[in-house]
């Protein structure tokens, strides 16, 4: 196991941040101007929990256009990682900076997280228009870290044009992706099992583009079947296309891009963009909010042992905590 570090990046030709420098102001301001050594660092603080970061969100300014947000989501072993490597690539022969938030499971027992996603992405860490960036999930349900959404606005501040998100890959409850992303990909993989039967049950629903990858393989085609017999049964105005690439060679990448490109649009044409973002920033706000009432609460030993024997009920003691603590009125 290895601890998390800063994101990947080409060294900025500023000197590095001294003791003395690191002040609200001062890491705004290296954070837009691209500094990747302050950027990391402001992410750090945004996965910490760190205090200065309100201070950090006011100090820094708004981007100019909104940033375009891909979540990619799957189950272990579908190639997410090398595929939002075929895509980075991609985004920058079109000339925009683009990031990647590589979430990562954490490790219960050490606390560190694995960077194989960022091992399979090095063919960028030298490009300055790149940030690569590893995030343990921290336990945290759902495929993303709960300092997901902040670290988005970070990179977006940044100016970063386009911000990959690639989830842990825990399987059929990991839909936390489609509240942070404009664009929810979901990979599966033809021949591990009933890969749809798996997905299903939550993950194929979030889907806006669904990739067969490893499409060199043999059930290829039986996959994809199943895949549009699904997808007839979706409800809404955008149907989810199906796209086949091989991540490994590229293969069917321009055309998974493509498809991104018409999903982008429908955005802007149907509305659904404004609708997400406000969703988005609705459920950021209940997070952080929810975030700071379980840390002012601490559940006695007196009324816990209550509950414990039964004198008392979980949702009187619950209601008893929250009074105590002022949140409700008795």
């Amino acid at each position: 196991m290895r601890r998390r570090r800063p994101g990947l990046g080409a060294p900025a030709a500023s000197p590095p941040l001294s003791a003395d420098a690191l002040t609200i102001d001062t890491i705004a301001d290296q954070v837009q101007a691209g500094d990747p050594r302050a950027l990391a660092r402001a992410i750090s603080w945004v996965e910490n929990g760190d205090t200065r970061v309100r201070s950090l969100e006011k100090a820094l300014q708004a981007p100019a256009a909104a940033a375009r947000v891909i979540g990619l989501t799957g189950a272990p072993g579908a190639g997410k990682s090398t595929v939002t490597s075929a895509l980075v690539g991609v985004f920058r022969g079109r000339g925009k900076r683009t990031a990647v938030l590589a979430i990562d499971p954490t490790s219960p027992f050490s606390g560190g997280a694995l960077l194989g996603d960022r091992i399979r992405m090095q063919g960028h860490a030298t490009d300055a228009g790149v940030f690569i960036r590893s995030m343990g999930s921290r336990g945290q349900l759902g495929g993303l870290a709960a300092a997901t959404p902040q670290a988005i606005r970070v990179l977006a501040a940044a100016g970063y044009e386009v911000i990959l998100v690639e989830t842990v890959g825990v399987g059929q409850a990991e839909v936390e992706i489609a509240s942070a992303a404009d664009t929810t990909v979901v990979l599966v993989v033809p021949g591990m099992g009933d890969s749809i039967q798996a997905a299903k049950a939550g993950v194929l629903e979030i889907a806006d583009v669904l990739v067969v990858n490893k499409a060199d393989r043999p059930d290829t085609q039986a996959t994809v079947r199943d895949l549009r017999t699904m997808v007839a049964l979706a409800r809404g105005e955008w149907r989810p296309p199906i796209v086949t690439t091989v991540g490994t060679t590229g293969e069917g990448v321009d055309e998974l891009v493509r498809q991104l490109d018409k999903h982008e649009a429908w955005l802007d044409a149907s509305g659904e963009r404004a609708r997400r973002q406000l969703a988005r920033a609705r459920d950021e706000v209940t997070a952080l909010a929810f975030g700071a009432v379980a840390r002012r609460l601490t559940v006695p030993d007196e009324l816990a042992a209550r509950v414990a024997d039964g004198r008392s009920g979980p949702h009187e003691a619950a209601e008893e905590l929250l009074v105590s603590a002022g949140i409700l009125k008795a």
